[in-house]
């Protein structure tokens, strides 16, 4: 029998590996000392010990591991999981290269140009949403302004007198030939009343997202900074916009939170 700290010495792995391992069932010690608590391993337990490393140094989940030993894998089967674990990889190492390139283009603004930018945009998915809303188009982008406001107040009126509640207001914006069309709303998660929309906003796989603080007449300065991060990361704008009103209360908009979202692809 060995100890504990004799295997683990020998597998090049830690007491606090072995011990969540064996608590996981993947590899159960030979004998455990019902006084003591003390654990020791087979030399026969080696094998699968080094199975379980060679698993997890290929990035292999431990239920998928789990599955892999008991079960047991044909060089078919272990083909197939290699593939799809080289995707992955293949995904990772392209993920990283571009934090990189962003790292990169960051640290020539500060160290060149001494420049940062004023709000921090990041990379994410946007969940699928349903509003309470209603729609206008607008000729104009000037006219947005007079517009949005209220739509959203249109909608909170309808709510509010069917004893709904209000949720997150957003706003979708969707540019065309003729002008722009602005969806208005509030996330609903039960029934929509009669005299408002039920609209759908899907999912979106990446979106560029920046935050904007305070008032709505510099949001358009906001905007210019997400789309010029948008060029800068290679994407180029996919789908109609979104801004999510995070706090959106006070008359003179001086701690309005405004999550700016647009849709990319490469």
């Amino acid at each position: 029998m060995l100890s504990i700290g004799a295997f683990a010495q020998i597998g090049q792995v830690t007491h606090r590996m072995l011990r969540h391992w064996d608590t996981s069932g993947l590899l159960v010690p030979a004998h455990v000392d019902e006084f003591s608590g003390y654990r020791s391993y087979d030399p026969a337990q080696l094998e699968r010990l080094h199975r379980i490393v060679a698993l997890r140094q290929l990035g292999f989940g431990l239920a998928d591991v789990a599955a892999m030993l008991d079960a047991g894998v044909d060089a078919e089967r272990m083909a197939g999981l290699l593939q799809i674990r080289r995707a992955e990889v293949a995904e990772e190492q392209r993920l990283a290269a571009a934090r990189l390139i962003d790292v990169e283009r960051r640290l020539h603004l500060i160290e060149k140009e001494k420049h940062m930018t004023q709000i921090e945009i990041i990379e994410k998915s946007l969940p699928a949403v349903r509003l309470a809303a209603r729609t206008a188009a607008v000729a104009e982008q000037p006219e947005v302004a007079g517009v949005v406001g209220p739509l959203f107040d249109g909608v909170a009126a309808v709510v509010s007198a069917a004893g709904g509640s209000l949720e997150t207001p957003i706003a979708q914006y969707e540019a065309g030939e003729d002008g722009m069309r602005i969806t208005a709303g509030y996330a609903a998660t039960g029934n929509i009343p009669d005299g408002v929309e039920a609209v759908e906003l899907p999912r979106v796989p990446a979106a560029i997202c920046g935050v904007h603080l305070g008032p709505m007449d510099r949001i358009g300065e906001s905007w210019q900074a997400v789309h010029a991060e948008i060029i800068a990361r290679g994407y180029t704008p996919s789908g109609p916009c979104r801004e999510v009103y995070l706090r959106a209360e006070s008359e003179d908009q001086a701690d309005w939170v405004t999550e700016l979202q647009q849709p990319v692809t490469r």
